[in-house]
């Protein structure tokens, strides 16, 4: 039988949802700034996957379709801060820490959640490649545009305060990380 995820998440996650934009654009600047190259590979790998048409969980299914999202990003930086021993400030530090209650929720399934999310360095999304934005001012001036278009367009969705919303969430991601 399944263990009920803790209620604290039925708060957490919520708060994430709403933050979302915030934290995607507060990501764009690290991108913009003068953080070295590996931690901005990590941040554009995050970031870039709020662009992928196929993601872990499609982002009209309700109260879970941008989780997958807000999780990938505090993955992503906790990555770039353990991996690089950046310093952990702003956005950066916030969300890598937050990388800890998700570790917390997906237990055993966390360490495929980062695999994915380092296997993201690698992948593409709108035709580009980290090392496309990486490498090409034009096109890292495209993507900024359009990291920062989508942080203020973002529409917080609604998030269904109930247990199985949570057990959901677990099962859809244990179903879909590889």
């Amino acid at each position: 039988m399944t263990e009920a995820p803790d209620p604290k998440y039925l708060e957490m996650f919520p708060a994430w949802l709403r933050s979302l934009g915030e934290d995607a654009g507060a990501l764009g600047t690290i991108v913009a700034g003068n953080a070295s190259e590996p931690v901005k590979r990590n941040v554009i790998a995050g970031l870039n996957y709020i662009f992928k048409s196929l993601d872990l969980i499609p982002d009209g299914i309700d109260d879970l379709g941008y989780l997958d999202d807000a999780f990938v990003l505090r993955v992503a930086s906790a990555l770039a801060v353990s991996e690089t021993h950046a310093a952990k400030e702003g956005a950066l530090g916030r969300l890598a820490d937050d990388a800890r209650a998700v570790k917390d929720f997906l237990g055993e399934d966390y360490a495929r959640l980062e695999t994915y999310v380092r296997a993201l360095r690698k992948g593409a999304a709108r035709g580009r490649t980290v090392d496309d934005i990486l490498s090409d001012a034009t096109q890292r001036a495209t993507f900024l545009q359009e990291v920062a278009a989508w942080a203020k367009g973002f529409q917080v969705p609604s998030f269904t305060r109930d247990p199985k919303t949570l057990i959901k969430l677990k099962a859809f991601l244990s179903a879909k990380l590889p």
